[in-house]
């Protein structure tokens, strides 16, 4: 049954789902287009998602104080994604970022400088040159966001609301026309009428249990794709940061913090035997420690499976060799945050283990961010096809910039010309948020946890086909534990709802993550098969997922050229 509870009913130009950098650029872009746009968010606005606890690096071909171009980014980034790569997304991202970092300038984000007033690059794994850009090594997504939060703020056109759970791209007769949901403040039912959709939802490392994400990135907008009738791509692809804080323990700390000091430092890998092993692997580091995120992940992992591990199940990180007093001008107070923490590095090694950080594939898209399904557009992290088999450091944050400013802008000229703003609201919209089940007695909280040790441990960084059967296997097992309906009422904060309504998502897209990666039959970048140890040039493709009623139908489709192109 369903209760009855007053719809809230909202309408608007453009509808943007997710406000991390790629959410909230691309509602900058359609209320610079003149479209109404409403910003919606599962959380706050610009507080969520991947954006805020990036760390790091930005990568870009700014040339400011080493001479560069976007054809050099771009060939770093098509090697990084090992023939996979679609050229034209590839190149929209290294092309348009230049443009999109110079306009963080002039909005004061606070890009870090060179003496001479230059904005200051930073080498990182994979690229040929210094090439990326931060505001300092732990503060870079903190103050993206901030600046682009203070932007949407300003923008009149863009009306934010938080607390908003998507559960349902609206489609009518083929066409993208809003979305229903639920308040998580109260538990209200809400459509939201849009002559454009944008999907900003970022990634799905919450399927995993170690993850360096936000707890709300479980995969949202994959599933809101396929129930829309839209294309995935890449699934199989899912990028394990190398060098994630094992041990000791850390607390108040991110546990990606470690890879610019280890790039800008030299800080050493070390096996048990504490010696470096990178190069064992076909790297060729050679005192760079530039080795790509997939190829570091495989050597420390081969390092644990033979026997030569840290104690806690990884690799030692090593700066021993340093200085103390060029360890402090780097570190900084971070430095007297380790001290808190037990941790003094002229001292010890730190154990570090690969851990759930970004995901390659997602939903397919054009060079103007237009899925399959008219009035459907994607951006950031969201979208598969532009990093291949394995992303290159630096590229997210610049691909929400490039991607998002896009879509905004596309779904603002779509909504422009859209007819479709009284098109009738599909029969059913509201069923699944309005229901009311009894309690069936499953913790769908508990049912997360053993999805996420599922994943962790039969669709890791290393996979067999045993291990791949099996986890579908448990899958299947665990969609028929979830029922058919959320449990309880609608309701203030009704925790037991979102679980399920979570589960709901996170079972659709590890499914599509394990069909695709049982389909890829050989190793490359991210997806590293046991049983298939080698690349194989027959896989020189992307695996596409659909959803055919409610079974996921997996494709085949061609990866445009690898060479430069021009982006229409």
């Amino acid at each position: 049954m369903t209760v009855a509870m007053d719809v809230v009913q909202l309408e608007t130009d453009v509808l943007v789902i997710g406000s991390g950098a790629a959410g909230m650029m691309a509602a900058l872009e359609a209320g610079k287009e003149g479209a109404g746009v409403i910003l919606a968010d599962r959380s706050l606005i610009g507080r969520s998602g991947a954006t805020i606890m990036a760390q790091m690096t930005v990568a870009v071909a700014l040339g400011s104080q080493t001479p560069d171009s976007w054809e050099h980014h771009l060939a770093d980034t098509l090697a990084a994604g090992r023939e996979l790569c679609d050229a034209s997304l590839s190149q929209l991202v290294c092309e348009e970022g230049p443009r999109d970092i110079l306009q963080l300038d002039e909005w004061k984000v606070g890009w870090a400088r060179n003496d001479d007033g230059s904005i200051r690059q930073a080498l990182a794994p994979g690229h040929d040159r210094p090439r990326c850009v931060y505001v300092d090594f732990l503060s870079t997504g903190p103050a993206v966001a901030k600046t682009l939060r203070g932007r949407v703020l300003r923008q009149k056109e863009v009306a934010r609301i938080g607390d908003l759970y998507i559960t349902d791209v609206l489609v009518t007769d083929g066409v993208a026309t809003g979305a229903a949901g639920f308040s998580l403040a109260d538990g209200r039912p809400v459509m939201v009428k849009a002559k454009a959709v944008v999907i900003a939802t970022g990634g799905l490392t919450r399927l995993y249990q170690r993850n360096s994400a936000s707890a709300n990135m479980g995969g949202d907008g994959y599933a809101l794709a396929l129930r829309a009738g839209a294309e995935l791509t890449d699934m199989e692809f899912v990028q394990f940061f190398p060098i994630g804080h094992l041990a000791p323990r850390l607390v108040g700390m991110d546990p990606i913090m470690w890879d610019p000091f280890r790039y800008k430092l030299g800080g050493r890998l070390l096996n048990a035997e504490m010696r470096e092993f990178v190069n064992d692997y076909g790297n060729e580091e050679a005192g760079t420690y530039n080795v790509t995120r997939d190829r570091a992940t495989f050597a420390i992992l081969s390092e644990v499976k033979a026997g030569r591990g840290s104690p806690a199940g990884g690799a030692y990180l090593s700066f021993q060799h340093i200085p103390a007093e060029t360890l402090r001008a780097s570190f900084g107070p971070v430095i007297d945050r380790l001290a808190a923490n037990g941790i003094d590095l002229t001292r010890m090694p730190i154990e570090v283990a690969p851990i759930a950080h970004y995901h390659m594939g997602g939903v397919k898209v054009d060079a103007r961010m237009r899925t399959s399904v008219p009035g459907l557009f994607s951006c950031g992290e969201a979208n598969g096809g532009s990093n291949g088999a394995n992303r290159l450091s630096g590229n997210a944050i610049t691909e929400a910039f490039v991607f998002g400013r896009t879509a905004g802008r596309t779904a603002a000229l779509h909504a422009r010309a859209a007819g479709n703003a009284d098109a009738p609201v599909p029969a059913g919209a509201l069923d699944l948020v309005s229901a009311v089940a009894p309690e069936h007695g499953e913790n769908h909280a508990g049912l997360i946890a053993e999805l996420q040790q599922v994943m962790s441990v039969d669709v890791g960084p290393f996979r067999t086909e045993d291990g791949l059967n099996k986890a579908l296997a448990a899958i299947a097992v665990l969609k028929t534990r979830v029922g058919a309906l959320p449990p309880g009422a609608p309701g203030p904060y009704n925790m037991a709802r979102l679980d399920w309504f979570d589960l709901r998502t996170m079972l659709l897209v590890a499914e599509a993550v394990t069909r695709s990666a049982l389909a890829r039959k050989e190793s490359r970048g991210a997806h590293q098969r046991d049983d298939f140890p080698a690349m194989d040039p027959a896989f020189v493709l992307h695996h596409t997922v659909k959803l055919a009623g409610d079974d996921i139908v997996l494709g085949r489709a061609p990866v445009e050229g690898h060479t430069l192109c021009e982006v229409a």
